[in-house]
């Protein structure tokens, strides 16, 4: 009986009292591959699919945007491969409440934008508008563990990014963030596109 009662409750309390590692996208760190080797990017989430490009022994700060059947999407160039995840160590000071990654960018095209973080302030522009530099009044989390989830307030301006694929529309590559810019005012529009965490 009491054999019994202590099967039962560690299982109700396993799933239900874990607490989630990380929500994607975040950064990793090589791991466990020998100083005179690689880490192999390969074009499939499989260990014979082509090599498309590949990772230094001691790379730090990798960005993953997916993972799959223990393999994990990065970018690589102009386009995304697969890492298995065995080679890989999550890091566990991306993501505080309240604040932004130390690389944390966004981009979109159609108009071509960027929204870059600089200490206190942010600076929008592009090719297709003026730079523009305003104050942050706050970075806004769920306060969900390590949830990437953000919305950035700025003077005259908002900022949403949220955890999703994304695709810049000009490249191969995927993203971990999508994101919307409102820009406030008397005609106020909004930009749409991807984020990205990787330095």
């Amino acid at each position: 009986m009491l054999r019994t009662a202590l099967v039962l409750t560690l299982a109700l309390s396993g799933p239900a009292l874990a607490t989630q590692e990380y929500i994607l996208p975040t950064l990793f760190d090589v791991a466990r591959v020998a100083a005179d080797d690689v880490l192999n990017i390969r074009v499939e989430p499989d260990a014979s699919a082509p090599i498309i490009g590949t990772l230094a022994f001691d790379a730090t700060h990798v960005e993953v945007v997916e993972q799959r059947a223990g393999w994990s999407r990065v970018n690589t160039g102009e386009g995304s491969g697969w890492v298995s995840d065995r080679y890989l160590d999550y890091r566990v000071d991306v993501w505080q409440d309240g604040a932004l990654p130390a690389a944390f960018q966004c981009f979109g095209t159609e108009p071509f934008w960027a929204f870059i973080p600089q200490g206190d302030s942010v600076v929008l522009g592009g090719p297709d508008m003026p730079e523009d530099t305003r104050p942050v009044r706050a970075v806004l989390s769920t306060g969900i563990f390590r949830d990437p989830t953000r919305a950035v307030v700025a003077d005259g301006l908002t900022l949403t990014a949220i955890p999703q694929l994304c695709s810049d529309g000009m490249s191969d590559r995927l993203f971990g963030m999508r994101a919307h810019v409102v820009i406030h005012g008397d005609t106020p529009r909004m930009l749409s596109g991807c984020c990205s965490i990787q330095p």
